[in-house]
């Protein structure tokens, strides 16, 4: 478990936080329902420490209040997808993002040199492609219609070391 930001911690994505992170998911009101099965998934193979993905879960205060996914991508040297980050609702502009973004590079420092974050283009994700570029994501590509007519996919990256 490592403490960070004062009362948030992290430690590693567990099985039993599976209910909790499900219902995070779901609270934040921005993926359609067609993806939560697709976080829960990843989530679970995160949890169950495989070699495919990497994760932590953020605690404040004994609850858990977020969660991150990432991995390396297949076939490349040195790049890691973020595949999720979820923060609850109720904590969102507390830090907790940057406290799991901060960790994530900390931790795959000396292994990646690029991480790719892909994200929606539509209105009500603007805080999202913010909180990436405050971050030192840059936007370097959207692809319109990509998740649904009206919904680009952005692709932010971010070079490390």
């Amino acid at each position: 478990m490592t403490a960070l930001a004062g009362r948030v911690t992290t430690r590693p994505l567990d099985p039993s936080d599976r209910a909790r992170v499900e219902a995070m998911t779901r609270a934040v009101g921005l993926f359609r329902e067609e993806e939560i099965p697709v976080a829960v998934e990843v989530f679970e193979a995160t949890a169950a420490a495989n070699d495919t993905y990497e994760g932590l879960a953020a605690v404040q205060d004994g609850d858990l209040v977020g969660w991150i996914s990432w991995g390396p991508t297949p076939g490349t040297l040195g790049t890691f997808d973020l595949y999720w980050i979820v923060i609850a609702p109720a904590h969102h502009g507390q830090g907790i993002g940057t406290v799991l973004i901060d960790e994530m590079e900390r931790l795959v420092s000396g292994r990646a040199r690029l991480i790719v974050v892909e994200t929606a283009g539509r209105t009500d994700y603007q805080s999202t492609r913010e909180f990436y570029r405050r971050r030192g994501y840059e936007a370097i590509s959207v692809i319109p219609d990509f998740y649904a007519p009206g919904d680009d996919k952005v692709t932010f990256v971010k070079k490390i070391g």
